[in-house]
């Protein structure tokens, strides 16, 4: 699947500002033809990224998320920036466990050059990642493999995460919100995040900057029960006082170099 364009890019910012874009409004404000716009919004709903209605689009709502490989191609530099910073945190011939997210996979990508690395997952696209890894132990959970992104989710595989107590955990997020809380959106699959957290000696978060101006319904927990927070941006002042208030280390790459053209 090819990148999202720049304009696509800013046209999607809008929409989450906005929540309803118009086709006029978005062809004066980008001095484009109606019809490259409307090339572009079917483009983005093909994708999952939006959802088209007559004269225009709206943004996903909080109860539902973008198609994985959707989620793939937003803020993709800033994740494979997050991913390299989150990596170098952790030390070789460690234990770690990942959970499901287009970030964690980046972490994963980043592993690969570790030595030594024990790794439970319950993400079949990191399992398939950290296999390339010529001194990696790779260990898959068990339970009902979800189609549309190849995560591993329910009771079985709670149980399964039960068994183990690694060094590191590395978490991602659909939402962080400005009180400190991390939410998902599918609730076994946030039950499985719960249980990664909580048999691990240390946790990263891994998230950028998008996630700041999302939401999502159902709880996974808070920026408290986390070490390190790994971003791209500065969060929030809210977000940023939560951490020094709960001792949170903050790791911020800086912005992406495809931001910054």
């Amino acid at each position: 699947m090819e990148q999202i364009t720049p304009r696509q890019s800013d046209i999607l910012d809008l929409a989450r500002k906005n929540g309803r874009i118009e086709v006029d409004w978005l062809a004066e404000r980008f001095d484009m033809t109606p019809q490259t716009i409307r090339r572009d919004l079917n483009d983005l709903c093909d994708r999952g990224m939006l959802r088209r209605v007559h004269g225009g689009a709206t943004y996903p709502t909080s109860v539902t998320n973008y198609a994985y490989d959707s989620r793939r191609l937003l803020a993709s530099e800033a994740k494979r920036r997050i991913g390299e910073r989150a990596a170098g945190l952790i030390p070789d011939h460690s234990s770690i466990m990942l959970n499901i997210g287009t970030t964690t996979e980046q972490v994963a990508m980043a592993l690969v050059r570790h030595e030594g690395i024990l790794a439970v997952t319950n993400n079949i696209n990191v399992a398939h990642i950290l296999r390339e890894a010529p001194s990696a132990e790779v260990i898959i959970a068990g339970g009902l493999v979800r189609p549309g992104d190849g995560g591993i989710v329910g009771e079985v595989t709670v149980s399964f995460i039960r068994q183990f107590k690694v060094d590191y955990a590395v978490i991602g997020a659909s939402a962080i919100d400005e009180d400190g809380i991390i939410l998902d959106f599918d609730f076994r699959e946030v039950s499985v995040a719960r249980e990664i957290i909580a048999h691990a000696r240390k946790t990263i978060l891994v998230a950028d900057f998008m996630k700041f101006e999302r939401t999502a319904p159902v709880r996974i927990g808070s920026l408290a029960d986390i070490d390190i927070f790994v971003t791209d941006r500065e969060p929030p002042e809210s977000v940023a006082e939560f951490c020094r208030a709960h001792s949170v280390r903050l790791e911020i790459t800086g912005p992406a170099a495809e931001e910054d053209a």
